[in-house]
């Protein structure tokens, strides 16, 4: 069953069991918007317990704030109870609630217009006590009520109002922004691990140029990515990036951004990252070491902000390998094939792409790699061992360190075109490591 179908049928259910239900939050936005909306909330004038009764198979997932999931095949829905909130001590969710009976209760705790509306999935009638529709139709990120009270209650909603504001191309409406730019540092309250979902669905989600520009217009950027606030203003050399500053650059590459998977968005963002931190004039500018540093800036970002060791391997990979391309016609063979092995290589040619494509648009070695790639076989790419350890062991050699060192460079020769039998490449072995 479609998570829409399950909706409707809950909406339909709690209705005939004699209680208000309507769709709610974001769906309605999408469904007005005509976007097809990610997933699908109700909230509902019954008691949590009463939710339960009427759908055997939910489960309560915040029985503290009315909140139940209810599953059915693949598709699940949440249903809430209509309720207000009271205090918010830690910045995150309300010290408690008080169920309600009436939609417009309920409405006036959200964040913005736009996810305070209501809709009757069966005939589109639209509850609007906030005035969501016009802001919809102005294209306005607005607060309900006072601003600044909202982002006191729960500070994630400082980065929601960019993530939405990035996402459908709207302005955010300026008093809501002036209370941004007010409570911006208590983005750093907020858990690492909301603030780092917040931040990728920015930069995958549409509009991450955008995002990024809020963000450093609200303050955030400085206080989550201070390591990418000190792009700003950090010269190039007009030769290769008559573009401008590191910042301009890579905002260029994330307005290009269609997409992406997280790891290519923030390889994106940080692959000049060390180039603040390398910044030196000689006979031109130059950022000597940039890479290096910036494996280290962006391990530790990365590290901040509890991401998974396997994504950050990739978006270091990804800064450790950007400036290889450069010497790919240069490249022996071998070398050439090793790092077209690289792997998730697809996401270190789209970075280079979108590298180029923000400096000096020459895309003569993209061309040429992509090509390579789709004419040369994998098992030429990556050809079954010529010799293994056990070969080498059956000829008298001792296990032990050597062996990688052989090994690998009976894999070069092999990728070389230099040996093409375990006979040439045991005559290569006795020759360079004799016993």
């Amino acid at each position: 069953m479609e998570p829409e179908a399950l909706a409707r049928d809950v909406v339909r259910t709690l209705r005939a069991a004699g209680h208000q239900a309507w769709l709610v939050g974001g769906s309605v936005r999408d469904l007005l918007l005509g976007v097809e909306p990610k997933d699908f909330d109700v909230a509902t004038s019954a008691l949590p317990e009463r939710i339960v009764e009427l759908f055997p198979h939910s489960g309560l997932v915040g029985a503290h704030f009315g909140v139940v999931l209810v599953n059915r095949d693949s598709a699940c829905v949440e249903v809430a109870t209509f309720r207000s909130d009271r205090a918010y001590a830690d910045g995150r969710r309300p010290d408690s609630v008080q169920f309600e009976t009436s939609p417009l209760q309920d409405v006036l705790r959200r964040d913005f217009t736009i996810n305070g509306l209501m809709m009757d999935p069966e005939d589109g009638q639209v509850l609007d006590y906030v005035d969501g529709r016009a802001d919809l139709d102005r294209r306005l990120v607005r607060a309900i009520g006072d601003p600044d009270t909202r982002f006191r209650e729960d500070h994630l909603r400082l980065l929601r109002a960019v993530r939405f504001a990035a996402r459908y191309g709207f302005e955010i409406e300026p008093a809501t922004f002036q209370a941004i730019r007010r409570n911006h540092a208590a983005i750093l309250r907020v858990s690492a691990e909301r603030v780092r979902d917040e931040l990728v669905r920015i930069l995958t989600e549409g509009g991450a140029r955008r995002g990024f520009e809020l963000l450093d217009a609200s303050g955030m950027l400085a206080d989550l990515l201070p390591e990418v606030a000190a792009m700003k203003g950090v010269e190039q050399p007009p030769e290769f990036h008559p573009e401008g500053d590191v910042w301009v650059h890579t905002l260029l590459l994330l307005e290009q951004l269609e997409r992406p998977t997280p790891t290519l968005a923030l390889g994106a963002l940080l692959h000049d990252v060390g180039k603040p931190r390398t910044f030196r004039v000689a006979d031109r500018i130059r950022f000597d070491g940039h890479v290096e540093a910036g494996v280290r800036l962006a391990h530790g970002i990365l590290t901040r902000l509890r991401f998974s060791r396997e994504e950050s391997a990739q978006v270091e990979a990804l800064v450790a390998n950007h400036m290889r391309f450069a010497d790919v016609g240069r490249m022996r063979q071998s070398t050439l094939k090793r790092f077209l092995r690289l792997p998730r290589f697809e996401e270190h040619l789209e970075l280079h792409r979108l590298d180029v494509l923000s400096s000096n648009r020459r895309l003569e070695t993209y061309r040429l790699v992509k090509r390579t790639l789709e004419e040369l076989p994998e098992e030429r790419l990556k050809p079954p061992p010529l010799v293994t350890g056990a070969t080498l062991i059956a000829a008298g050699y001792h296990p032990g360190p050597l062996f990688k060192q052989i090994l690998t460079a009976v894999e070069d020769a092999q990728l070389d075109g230099a040996v093409a039998t375990e006979e040439q490449a045991m005559a290569l072995v006795r020759e360079k490591f004799p016993l």
